[in-house]
């Protein structure tokens, strides 16, 4: 096969993944992980599930696909975030609630033991954390206003950030998640 041929076929093969991930985040938004069958997401995008197995061999290879995928969105170069841009993102998420709605719904069910993405998420949560207490040490030194050290703060931040989510999930009319983000930021000592 030519050189070519083989980058056009790569490309396609691409762009079917890329097609198949944006299938099945839709069909768990609208199902849950354990709902959603890959039966289905084949259909969505015209395969039949033998031929969706031929781009991810198992279910648990596609969700960590459409994890990763998710992730990318939100990808900021490393050691770039700062406080204003993670209130920036909080403002970007509620623009998007069935992301949201996915990304929680694979969080909830990924806290039950053997559930495929459980160790996505407890590799994610590890490096968020790293990546807030990073953003906290470079906005406040060793120590926050409080006292905490930046180690200590990045959980409860993490904790803010998802707990809004799963709020303005349940009641989106009730709770202003941007809003509220920056009484949290004006909480750390920000000026809002």
């Amino acid at each position: 096969m030519p050189y070519g041929d083989a980058m056009t076929t790569r490309a396609r093969s691409e762009e079917r993944r890329a097609e198949i991930v944006r299938a099945a985040l839709e069909v768990i938004a609208e199902r849950g992980y354990r709902g959603a069958s890959l039966a289905t997401v084949a259909e969505r995008v015209g395969l039949t599930q033998q031929g969706l197995l031929h781009h991810f061999r198992t279910k648990e290879s596609l969700l960590v696909a459409v994890l990763e995928d998710r992730d990318k969105w939100d990808a900021v170069p490393e050691g770039s975030w700062r406080l204003d841009l993670l209130a920036s993102l909080v403002e970007y998420n509620a623009m998007r609630p069935g992301i949201v709605q996915t990304f929680a719904a694979l969080l909830g069910e990924s806290v039950t033991e053997g559930h495929p993405a459980r160790t996505f998420f407890t590799g994610r949560y590890g490096a968020v954390r790293a990546n807030m207490a990073s953003v906290l040490r470079a906005e406040y030194g060793e120590r926050l206003p409080s006292g905490l050290t930046p180690e200590r703060a990045a959980p409860l931040l993490v904790a803010v950030m998802d707990g809004l989510q799963y709020q303005w999930l349940l009641d989106p009319d009730s709770v202003d998640m941007p809003g509220a983000f920056q009484d949290f930021l004006t909480l750390l000592g920000e000026n809002p």
